[in-house]
């Protein structure tokens, strides 16, 4: 279930790309190769970038489909910009916690060649210039010393891919060991439910005391974690309890034996749920 995750400025050659890919793994492997992107979830580029939680939206449908579709035989090639270092790292704990490896394909143009190469599409197929252009500038380059852009493999327009490379970095690498805030650990007692039901509220209730007085870019610190929650923006009463529904119902299919680490990961949860 190895995932190849596509990186690049709009019209930078990351279709192409996935289809080259695409063709040699099933050429040269046994594998099922599976492609999620923008157009699998039906959602038209110019409609979901123009709107800052339209494009929140596409990009949490995208990592659905990816959880959704891994297992232990296909190969699956995320065909979308994924431009957001925080949005990356989201999937690097998706990989962990699915215990498979991945690698990112990073295809590298100048902003003037995304821009020619999509004034010569369709109109149907083709960005809004502004659009194109205010993602060229939002766009956060891949790093290959942060592991969840490792391995990197960085393709100009005219090069050929590392195909072996690439082959070897999904198929033959030892997965990222899960860490406890992604391992599945079995449950130990029906304490866990009373103390995860607890712990959540009381953090729940320390978040929304502390919003009365919070400003933007304040930590906000909560019972029984030495983990902070990041304060980016007021989170209203109802996502709050959403949240924490999602968190509990994930925790019960996935107990932790430690209690004491529950407020942490609760914290980690809200902190990558909300950025």
């Amino acid at each position: 279930m190895p995932l190849i995750v596509m990186c690049g400025f709009p019209c930078s050659g990351k279709s192409r790309r996935t289809k080259e890919l695409k063709e040699y793994f099933l050429r040269c492997t046994e594998r099922k190769v599976i492609v999620v992107g923008d157009e699998t979830v039906g959602m038209a580029k110019n409609t979901a970038y123009a709107d800052s939680q339209m494009e929140k939206s596409l990009r949490a449908s995208l990592r659905a489909e990816v959880e959704r579709t891994v297992n232990k035989d296909d190969v699956i090639i995320l065909d979308s910009m994924n431009y957001i270092k925080g949005y990356r790292y989201e999937l690097f704990c998706l990989i962990k916690h699915a215990q498979t490896p991945h690698c990112l394909v990073y295809c590298l143009t100048s902003p003037e060649m995304s821009s020619q190469w999509n004034a010569s599409r369709g109109a149907e197929e083709r960005y809004a210039q502004e659009i194109l252009d205010a993602l060229v500038m939002r766009f956060e380059a891949p790093d290959s010393r942060n592991r969840w852009d490792s391995p990197l493999f960085a393709v100009q327009h005219d090069d050929s891919l590392p195909f072996e490379a690439i082959s070897d970095a999904v198929l033959h690498r030892k997965a990222p060991p899960p860490n406890q805030s992604t391992q599945s650990q079995p449950l130990s007692s029906t304490n866990f439910l009373h103390e995860l039901d607890k712990v959540t509220q009381d953090i729940l209730t320390a978040i929304l005391n502390a919003q009365k007085t919070w400003v933007p870019g304040d930590v906000i610190a909560v019972p029984a974690a030495s983990e902070r929650v990041q304060a980016t923006r007021s989170l209203s009463m109802a996502e709050l309890r959403k949240l924490r529904r999602q968190f509990i119902s994930y925790s019960k299919m996935h107990p932790t034996e430690d209690k004491s680490l529950i407020a942490n990961m609760f914290v980690q949860y809200l902190n990558k749920s909300t950025c």
